[in-house]
């Protein structure tokens, strides 16, 4: 793998911090894995406050350079380190991509994070968590069989992996493992996530292979 100076500021469970795990791992990017823990409040320490202000995972150092939110890594990464593309040439494609990934980001994953589902137990009770995050995993998920229905093929946008397999791939897992949903009415997402579960890049990203895991 190619030498870098690259330290990941990750927590296990985290899907944003995934994304950005399989974007290296695609690239062969060798970086230093630097744990968070958000259950302790780590995010919150003066050292990460420095890195990201919001005291959200991840935050990606390059030698001088820092970048946080996974989606500002992912096109950092991009265009510094363009082998193996994380984008298609074609903009349509491409434009597909683009509106995969922030289906994921913008309306699922912030709904079902720490912060979020702290409040709704602390204001509805901790019955209303799960039924909470299953409303807008759903949602999100039933969007995305509709835009990806005429552009699947072995992956979200075709037969090589993009941006949004990144974005996918580690939310399916976080709602069938985490969650422990009922994906049956989303069988072009379970289909990808067969895929997924046959590419190593993938695979050594998700949570349970991380140093910093903890077995529930």
């Amino acid at each position: 793998m190619e030498e870098t100076q690259l330290k990941l500021y990750s927590y296990w469970r985290s899907s944003c911090s995934c994304r950005v795990r399989i974007a290296l791992n695609l690239k062969r990017l060798k970086y230093e894995y630097k744990a968070v823990n958000l259950v302790k409040g780590e995010q919150f320490s003066p050292e990460f406050s420095k890195l990201n202000p919001l005291n959200f995972v991840p935050a990606l150092v390059d030698g001088d350079i820092v970048v946080a939110d996974s989606f500002a890594i992912l096109m950092y990464l991009e265009e510094k380190y363009p082998q193996h593309p994380l984008l298609p040439q074609d903009l349509h494609k491409r434009a597909i991509n683009y509106q995969a990934a922030n289906i994921v980001s913008a309306n699922i994953q912030p709904l079902q994070n720490l912060v979020v589902l702290k409040y709704i137990e602390e204001k509805c009770g901790s019955g209303e968590r799960l039924t909470w995050v299953k409303h807008h995993i759903e949602k999100g998920f039933a969007a995305l069989e509709k835009l990806l229905k005429d552009h699947a093929g072995k992956y979200a946008t075709g037969d090589e992996v993009f941006l949004a397999d990144l974005f996918l791939a580690p939310q399916i897992h976080a709602a069938l493992k985490r969650f422990k949903m009922d994906m049956t009415e989303f069988p072009l997402l379970l289909r990808l996530n067969d895929a997924y579960n046959e590419l190593p890049a993938f695979q050594d990203a998700m949570p349970e292979k991380q140093p910093d895991y903890v077995p529930s």
